[in-house]
């Protein structure tokens, strides 16, 4: 039986439903056991983009070429701005025309976008069929293949249509955020931060001291935030799968970068970049609420900006950002409800006034970036 590198690090998820695994490690594209205990089929699909696909497609289609009779590419258009029915529908196109069954597997290969394209189209195809991650960006390894969250873009609302459907493995190889550009890794950054002000107070202080690392791709530096990061999300998963409570805390600073990103049109800025300004504004907004100290608040501003992050939100006008936010999943009954910080590693999930949002926007929305 063929076995992990040894240095691969695995981290289970746990729903109650359902257990996989996620795999860290370099080199686990060349590494069998990577692969092994999948889901049989006679055929799979990887779906995967028009940047990533000619880096990593050859690679992944070798891997599973003795596990599969037909293993076939799909390469979507990159970019947030293709997260919507019509690129959804030519995963359908492809899986209809290779007359694909109930047992073909997918494997989406690429960041986020990809990730979240993929599982949602497994989970409508004949009402359900298994699919794999295999995260290529490191917003995607640590934080969006992991936890069965799928959807695609509407105009009004980011990943407002979709469904949860957990993945069967993900296969976070590290190698190849080797080849993913700066502004991609600042926003990935972004997901990682996050696990410490709403987690892991320890977690936010080693980021703060190996930052330098990470930007500078240090492998054991990467391979412990995307470990430690994906241990607090599979905990939070395993607490709550469907999102009923406490997995809204992962949404630490997405109801202010949701918004941004709708109101820009998507892929304007990156997803991590506008959570990453909207931590500033919810550290912001917790503090405002007397929850933490001005001081936190501004030391969390202080490592948003040196992950190369932007700090300053764009000028859509306080009445578009509150247009925007009541769509946001997390509002109820038209009442935007934030996640904030409870104090310095607690998160909390609460609604608070507009005059008190707009305040928020007012100091850190505007021209500039």
């Amino acid at each position: 039986m063929s076995t992990l590198p040894p240095d691969c690090i695995t981290v289970p998820v746990e729903t109650g439903t359902q257990r996989y695994d996620i795999l860290i490690g370099s080199g686990l594209f060349d590494a069998p056991a990577a692969w092994d205990g999948l889901p049989r089929a006679a055929r799979a699909l990887i779906v995967s983009n028009a940047t990533v696909a000619p880096l990593y497609a050859a690679r992944l289609q070798q891997a599973l070429a003795g596990r599969y009779a037909a293993v076939s590419l799909l390469a979507l258009p990159d970019g947030e701005q293709h997260k919507d029915w019509a690129t959804l529908n030519l995963i359908f196109d492809q899986l209809l025309a290779e007359g694909a069954d109930r047992q073909t597997v997918l494997f989406a290969l690429g960041g986020g976008v990809v990730g979240d394209m993929t599982g949602f189209a497994a989970a409508c195809y004949m009402r359900g069929v298994p699919f794999v991650q295999v995260p290529t960006t490191l917003l995607a390894q640590v934080d969006s293949s992991v936890g069965g969250k799928t959807a695609i873009n509407h105009p009004a609302g980011k990943n407002m249509i979709g469904a949860f459907y957990q993945p069967q493995r993900v296969v976070c190889d590290l190698d190849t955020l080797r080849t993913l550009p700066p502004r991609e890794l600042s926003a990935g950054l972004a997901e990682v931060i996050k696990y410490g002000p709403i987690a892991d107070m320890d977690f936010l202080g080693w980021i703060e001291s190996n930052l330098q690392a990470l930007l500078a791709r240090e492998p054991t530096a990467l391979a412990h935030a995307v470990q430690r990061s994906c241990e607090i999300k599979a905990w939070v998963v395993g607490q709550d799968e469907r999102e009923s409570g406490l997995r809204a805390i992962l949404n630490f600073g997405h109801t202010f970068g949701h918004a941004i990103e709708a109101g820009l049109g998507y892929g304007d800025w990156l997803h991590g970049e506008a959570v990453g300004c909207g931590m500033v504004m919810a550290a912001d907004l917790s503090a405002r609420l007397g929850l933490v100290t001005e001081a936190f608040s501004a030391r969390l501003q202080r490592l948003i900006a040196r992950a190369g992050l932007p700090v300053r939100g764009p000028d859509l006008g306080s009445d578009r950002y509150l247009e925007l936010m009541r769509v946001d999943k997390k509002a109820q009954g038209g009442e935007i409800r934030f996640v904030l910080i409870d104090g310095p590693g607690r998160a909390v999930l609460r609604a608070v006034p507009d005059a008190t949002v707009r305040q928020v926007l007012a100091a850190h929305a505007g021209p500039g970036r």
